[in-house]
Formats: C-alpha cells, structure tokens, sequence
C-alpha cells in the first residue's frame, strides 16, 4: 500500500518517489507507436512479426518499442519455439487504454 500525505481540502499525495515512478509510467503512453501497439495487444497476444506488419513498420523499431513496453511492465512475453509473442500485462493496460479513448471520445465529439 501507498503511503499518502493529505493536503489542502483532505486531497492526497503519494510520496515523491512513487509521483515520480507513476509519471514515467504514463510517459510510456505518449508515444503514437507504443500506444498503437497497446492497442493492437488488446485482442490478444501477437509475434513481433505481425506487429511489425499490421504497424507497416520495421520489426527492430517494434522490437525497441517493445522492450520498454516489457521494462515498464505494460507487456509480457513468452516464447515459443523461435517466436516470442507478447501480450498486455493485465487488465489495468486495457482499462486504461479504454479511459483514454473515452476521454478523447468526450472532449472532441460533437
């Protein structure tokens, strides 16, 4: 469990080294190519492959992507054979991928 201060109006804060992690978590989610492969994971677990070919893009510029996706704990991998395939973490991605598409869905609908 987080320890939290309470400030103004009973509003809490988490201790600066857990502010400072969280946001270098959603950091990882501000890059146009690292959310698109969230997205595509979404449906379930792919090879780098056929990330690469659905993104039309270069499979070591996955790989990269996707190796941050892995450090920052938003994907898992597992190999088969010669093949990794990855998948989201968890559901918590996923929940949060659909929030920002709500968001997004809010503010600019009309």
């Amino acid at each position: 469990m987080v320890e939290v201060k309470e400030g103004p109006a009973g509003l809490t804060i988490p201790p600066s080294r857990h502010v400072d992690e969280i946001a270098d978590f959603f950091k990882v989610f501000g890059d146009a190519t690292r959310l698109k492969i969230l997205f595509l994971l979404q449906g379930g677990e792919l090879p780098v492959l056929s990330i690469a070919h659905e993104l039309d893009m270069q499979q070591s510029t996955i790989s990269q992507q996707l190796k941050l996706l892995r450090a920052t704990r938003l994907v898992k991998s597992r190999k088969a054979g010669r093949s990794i395939y990855y998948s989201l973490n968890d559901d918590h991605i996923q929940r949060i991928l659909a929030l920002g598409v709500e968001h997004y869905d809010e503010l600019f609908s009309d």
